[in-house]
């Protein structure tokens, strides 16, 4: 895969806003689990608080994050373990409802970071030139910490921009830095599981957003 191929399927992906009318200036993160009551909501809402824990922005500059399951859950509520990993953290949980994921999820998203690899086969089989915009989330964080941040945006020219240069960057090493097993870019489903579990779950999300979301913005996370 080379890097004009990345950014053919970033430029189709601006069409397509431009057809349905969504706004340019934002830059959507998916989150993308089975059923969208523990992986996904713990990731969508470790990668709000980081974000806010690095910019203090509310808004996160321009950065929408949400999730959704390939077997969602419509409208039920996040996991009551998942909502204990979230406080663990300091995240918010509050006013969360499960997603079955749809074709308009994929098509909004400018980065789609799944729980597993057949979660990432599912999403990129619906289309939508979600190939080059989809990773697994420990799969990304594993590109992310190859790229040098200094050949990315300043956040001073706008965070969308930085992010979008980020995911064309990953886009252009996969295929390059493979994982060194197979179960290495998975994050294994805490369902039914008990507390402790769940929170080794929280850890290692956590862990791997944490070069993410300092990538995206430039600022190392507050100690």
């Amino acid at each position: 895969m080379t890097a004009p191929d990345a950014g053919r399927g970033i430029w189709d992906m601006e069409e397509t806003r431009t057809f349905t009318g969504l706004p340019r200036d934002t830059f959507r993160i998916l989150h993308v689990s089975t059923g969208n009551v523990c992986r996904s909501p713990i990731t969508e809402r470790l990668t709000r608080h980081a974000l806010a824990n690095r910019l203090g922005d509310p808004l996160w500059g321009g950065v929408v994050v949400e999730s959704a399951g390939t077997w969602g859950h419509e409208g039920a509520p996040m996991e009551a373990n998942a909502e204990a990993v979230l406080a663990d953290f300091g995240a918010d949980a509050s006013g969360f409802t499960g997603r079955e994921l749809l074709d308009e999820h994929v098509i909004m998203a400018d980065l789609v970071l799944t729980a597993t690899r057949d979660h990432r086969a599912q999403v990129i089989s619906m289309g939508h030139s979600a190939g080059l915009r989809t990773f697994t989330l420990k799969e990304f964080t594993r590109l992310v910490r190859a790229i040098d941040p200094t050949t990315l945006p300043p956040l001073e020219d706008g965070m969308v921009d930085r992010a979008r240069a980020l995911v064309r960057a990953a886009a252009a090493l996969r295929g390059w830095l493979l994982a060194p097993t197979a179960e290495a870019d998975e994050v294994f489903d805490p369902y039914g599981a008990p507390l402790t579990f769940f929170r080794s779950i929280g850890d290692e999300i956590h862990q791997a957003l944490d070069p993410v979301v300092t990538a995206l913005t430039g600022v190392p996370a507050r100690t």
